[in-house]
């Protein structure tokens, strides 16, 4: 089966929730990042605002923000109501409930969407998508890649998998994927298989512990530190 960029689910994570996911530190932040397929995450928002800089790049800023605002519209309430149906998959301490975490999802999207203009035209946000990145080798000092590889197994190769991450250590000198799960809450079958051969080509790989879990038992991340 092929996979379209428009079957991912177009939802936003916030600011704080990606500094959890990836276990960012104060000096992370002052790095060359890249998010890839960040979607319509506040990431990058929050971060011009903290007079940081990230580069984010996703197929979905091929669109315009009504667009993509037209996406977000027609796929929310079955999100939510997926998630409702699903509760037991899910950890609710710091998000009480679906109704909670549907609206910290949209007050995230909403602030991507009030700063995408804006930030399209600076540069900071750039149609592109894995495996296939306009970037020069070692541009970013660290690569993040929330919600899509590992997340998508059932829909994405190995062999995807593969020349993804192979991407992104081409153009950055440390990489961080975040979940390593499925959508399904299920163990990717492809972390094992991606770690080794990473390790054989000479990366450093670990998966870490990250403060931040959601899906049950999805508070872990790979860590790649370029050869």
């Amino acid at each position: 089966m092929t996979f379209r960029y428009e079957e991912a689910v177009p939802w936003g994570r916030s600011f704080d929730e990606y500094r959890r996911m990836f276990d960012v530190t104060d000096t992370d932040l002052n790095r060359r990042i890249l998010g890839c397929a960040d979607g319509p995450a506040s990431f990058n928002a929050e971060m011009h605002r903290r007079g940081y800089r990230v580069i984010s790049c996703d197929p979905l800023y091929q669109l315009a923000a009504e667009q993509i605002k037209l996406r977000i519209d027609a796929t929310y309430e079955n999100v939510i109501e997926q998630t409702r149906r699903n509760q037991d998959k899910f950890v609710w301490d710091v998000i009480p409930s679906p109704d909670a975490w549907g609206q910290l999802r949209l007050a995230a999207m909403s602030d991507f969407l009030a700063d995408y203009p804006q930030g399209i035209q600076e540069g900071r946000y750039i149609a592109a998508g894995l495996p296939n990145l306009p970037f020069s080798p070692d541009a970013f000092d660290l690569a993040l890649c929330s919600h899509f590889l590992f997340l998508y197994s059932d829909n994405l190769s190995l062999a995807f998998h593969e020349r993804a991450i192979e991407a992104l250590c081409w153009v950055a000198k440390e990489v961080r994927i975040f979940p390593l799960l499925t959508y399904n809450a299920a163990p990717s079958p492809y972390v094992d298989l991606i770690a080794e051969s990473l390790t054989k080509a000479g990366h450093r790989v670990s998966i870490e512990i990250v403060p931040y879990e959601f899906q049950c038992g999805g508070n872990q991340m790979m860590k790649i530190l370029k050869r």
